[in-house]
């Protein structure tokens, strides 16, 4: 039985189309996705505006920025980074402990020690010849750095004796920039 009413209503439907014509057809689809879309947007649009209606913050609510840090300031950070005098040797000994956990060989370096009287530095500069793969070599300087706030890879020169060789020749100048204690 509901096999035959679905039948004949599809009949009808086909009749009344066929009527009625293509064009008459089409608006009317357009005018049911039209009222579609209305409807669906019409919550969405209230959302709106209700965020919309919201106040804004005042500005004496806005949090505003720290102001900079005066000269004094950075120069006194400046100097808190910098390392001590008195322990540079260990540092080299850093330096050469690094290079051996990464299987770098380590050549006798040449060390240079100098002081800045107009900004009450002392550098310390460390030239090492190192031996090893060039990633090796690159970890271990990037592994300094990172120990060593206060020093700066100045110089990093690179020597092969053939394409094909995996070890890589390297010579790296360090300087580490150095306080003379606490005051």
């Amino acid at each position: 039985m509901n096999d035959i009413n679905a039948a004949v209503l599809a009949l009808r439907a086909r009749l009344l189309l066929q009527r009625i014509g293509a064009p008459a057809c089409v608006a009317i689809v357009l005018c049911a996705a039209g009222v579609a879309a209305w409807a669906w947007l019409l919550p969405q649009r209230a959302a709106q505006a209700r965020l919309l209606a919201r106040p804004l913050p005042s500005p004496a609510t806005l949090v505003a920025p720290p102001p900079p840090p005066s000269a004094n300031q950075n120069l006194a950070e400046f100097y808190q980074v910098l390392g001590e005098k008195r322990y540079a040797e260990q540092q080299v000994k850093v330096l050469f402990d690094l290079a051996a956990k990464s299987k770098l060989i380590l050549s006798q370096g040449e060390y240079k020690a100098a002081y800045d009287k107009a900004s009450r530095v002392s550098t310390y500069q460390i030239i090492l010849p190192v031996k090893g793969p060039y990633q090796s070599i690159w970890q271990f300087s990037m592994q300094a750095l990172g120990q060593m706030p206060f020093a700066s890879l100045d110089e990093v020169g690179f020597r092969r004796e053939t394409i094909a060789d995996a070890t890589v020749e390297a010579r790296l100048r360090f300087t580490l920039y150095l306080k003379d204690g606490e005051p």
